[in-house]
């Protein structure tokens, strides 16, 4: 897979926490920061299939809906 060059800026205490995880695990901060990202990334993603799950369960449940809000 193709690699990019990014830059940004983080506090030092986490810069710091982040090259002592490197070191104790022998990797490299980049793969660290591929690894933390890409977790993110799939926390944050909502699945397709999910949402149609969500949506199949409203609608079956729709009257039941409306009188849990009365």
């Amino acid at each position: 897979m193709a690699s990019i060059k990014i830059s940004s800026q983080v506090e030092q205490a986490e810069w710091n926490a982040l090259q002592a995880i490197a070191r104790e695990s022998h990797q490299s901060i980049s793969g660290l920061l591929t690894e933390a990202i890409r977790d993110y990334v799939r926390r944050r993603q909502v699945r397709p299939a999910v949402m149609d799950h969500l949506e199949d369960s409203m609608d079956e449940n729709e009257e039941l809906g409306r009188r849990l809000a009365k």
